[in-house]
């Protein structure tokens, strides 16, 4: 912006200072009651200032707050703890009902593999027990001594 070999020196103005001027506080002066006419529009009322300006208006009644609402019987801290100790109580119970569905889960899968041991181990003692326990219901061929003439077996 400035060439290098130009000196830069700010420049220096000169600074002027105001001063508030305070005013002094205004009294207001007393409102006059405004009578209300008997068809409900109020009157119109008029106010000097001190300063003596007169402003002209309707009267307004002053604002009312509202009204204070009540603190409840009971502190948030004691609800929350209240609402902390269910909720706590509720994942307590649902841990113990979790236990007992996986409890009962685990002794009917035991009862299924023992009732499938039962029948495989009855069908397999019977199939043993049938076969060796008589033998004129089945062919037994003892293939040392037998002869086979014709494509047939002689025993």
């Amino acid at each position: 912006m400035y060439p290098d070999h130009a000196p830069h020196v700010p420049v220096q103005r000169a600074v002027e200072v105001h001063q508030p001027t305070p005013y002094p506080p205004a009294v207001p002066a007393p409102a006059p009651v405004a009578p209300m006419s008997p068809n409900g529009v109020p009157a119109v009322a008029s106010i000097v200032l001190p300063d003596g300006r007169v402003v002209t208006g309707y009267a307004i009644e002053p604002v009312r707050p509202e009204p204070v609402v009540a603190k409840p019987a009971v502190s948030r801290a004691a609800v929350n703890v209240a609402l902390g100790g269910v909720g706590f109580l509720a994942v307590c119970g649902g841990l113990i009902l979790l236990t007992s569905f996986i409890a009962a889960l685990t002794a009917f899968i035991t009862q299924l593999i023992i009732l499938a041991a039962v029948i495989f181990g009855g069908w397999i003692a019977v199939q043993i027990f049938s076969a060796s326990g008589h033998q004129g219901g089945g062919t037994t061929v003892n293939i040392r001594r037998a002869v086979i003439k014709r494509n047939k077996f002689y025993g």
